[in-house]
């Protein structure tokens, strides 16, 4: 997590913290071997590297894309940030401004950002003032995140959250393409120009996403929607047979999309679980749940994604 305008960088018992989520994280295999569960871009701990584009990136308080660069709300204009090379603004805020450390352990690290005191630019660039909160703890071969999310304002609080991150493909195997992505998803938003337009298409086959897509064969930079849940949790995941290894990706009804995403270099394939559908504004305006959540002054919303290799 980045303290002040410097990047602080510290790993402890394989996880690597940067002002974007977590940076690195590392599993040993039966024979003690560690493997790299994120995949990072060289000298990404830096600063100078792209930060939608390795480890954890949190996207907050819009994940995913806007259509253009100005959010129309409340009778006002909000000038956007980031860059899709489309015109249009994404991923929110977050990800490349400092937060501040507030416990820092060698199991567990919490970091904090609010707009009105880390970068009180933002109030004129978001309808209200915003806080959030994330907490990572190791525990054994598992990695859980705990992220709270606070309207401190007197304002309604409008926003989508999601994280990011890059799975390492293989996983200590020897062939990426062998290995299978499970994807508990039954819909699919449709996309135009990589924004969505409202309408939900039904996924070929359901039974073979849910029991594993071969990497190999996938090419995705889709929103999927109409999760499996068991309970209170969806679970995806990715099976790596050369090692025989698991990774298990676990989320709560918090989430209720899922965008998933192929990286160019194919080292990596992203699992990401959102709040909301990308595009979410424009999508409500037209009379559709695309997962847009307000918070009134003073209410919170908890959130967690946990990750296991087995």
């Amino acid at each position: 997590i980045r303290r002040g305008r410097q990047p602080f960088l510290d790993v402890y018992r394989g996880v690597a913290m940067s002002s974007v989520g977590i940076l690195a994280w590392k599993s040993a295999l039966a024979d003690g071997r560690p493997i790299d569960v994120l995949w990072s871009e060289p000298e990404f701990e830096t600063g100078k590297k792209r930060a939608s584009g390795s480890g954890i990136p949190l996207l907050f308080p819009y994940a995913g894309r806007l259509r253009g660069k100005t959010l129309n709300w409340g009778g006002h204009q909000w000038p956007l940030e980031g860059d899709d090379h489309r015109g249009n603004a994404i991923h929110g805020y977050i990800l490349t401004r400092p937060w501040r450390v507030l416990e820092q352990s060698s199991r567990r690290a919490v970091g904090q950002f609010q707009a009105s005191r880390d970068a009180p630019a933002l109030l004129d660039a978001w309808p209200a003032d915003f806080r959030i909160t994330a907490t990572y703890e190791l525990a054994r071969s598992s990695l859980t995140s705990d992220f709270l999310i606070e309207n401190p304002d007197h304002r309604p609080l409008p926003f989508g959250f999601g994280t990011h991150p890059y799975f390492c493909v293989p996983l200590g195997g020897d062939a990426a393409d062998a290995c299978r992505v499970e994807l508990p998803v039954r819909q699919r938003w449709e996309l135009v120009d990589m924004l969505a337009t409202g309408r939900q298409v039904q996924v070929d086959s359901p039974e073979a996403c849910r029991a594993g897509l071969p990497f190999g064969q996938m090419a995705f930079d889709d929103a999927f929607t109409g999760l499996e849940f068991d309970g209170d949790w969806c679970r995806a995941g990715i099976a790596d047979p050369g090692s025989g290894r698991r990774l298990v990706v676990e989320f709560d009804r918090a989430f209720r999309e899922c965008v998933v995403y192929n990286p160019p270099h194919r080292q990596a394939v992203c699992i990401e679980p959102l709040t909301w559908c990308p595009n979410a504004f424009e999508l409500e305006q037209q009379g559709l749940d695309a997962g847009l959540r307000i918070l009134q002054p003073g209410e919170s919303l908890q959130c967690r994604v946990t990750m296991r290799v087995e």
